[in-house]
């Protein structure tokens, strides 16, 4: 895996992997990451599907709780064939955005 860290939050990243083995490790290294709010970038993966995404929900429930924002990007699926609770974007930069929004909303109380 690869983590990138900006600022407040940090951007996982994979390549050359399944992306049931990619969730697999994020699953696995979550302990580390729990505490920062996380872009998982899917853009690397060629074929993607909304049951793709979906298998994300629970994590991003649990980072959530946590009061950290959870945000998938891609490009290959349409944030309409997913449930409303998953953050999807197609860009890094609407990721880095809308976490800014959270942040903002969380430091008002909102």
């Amino acid at each position: 895996m690869i983590f990138t860290k900006e600022g407040s939050l940090i951007i996982v990243s994979q390549e050359e992997i399944s992306i049931e083995r990619f969730l697999q490790n994020l699953e696995n290294e979550y302990a580390k990451l729990k505490n920062d709010n996380l872009v998982v970038d899917l853009l690397g993966f060629s074929k993607l599907t909304p049951y793709n995404v979906i298998s994300f929900l629970e994590i991003s429930r649990k980072h959530k709780k946590n009061e950290q924002s959870f945000v998938l990007v891609s490009d290959k699926v349409s944030y309409d064939d997913v449930p409303e609770e998953i953050n999807l974007v197609p860009t890094l930069q609407e990721a880095r955005d809308l976490i800014e929004m959270e942040e903002i909303e969380r430091d008002l109380g909102l």
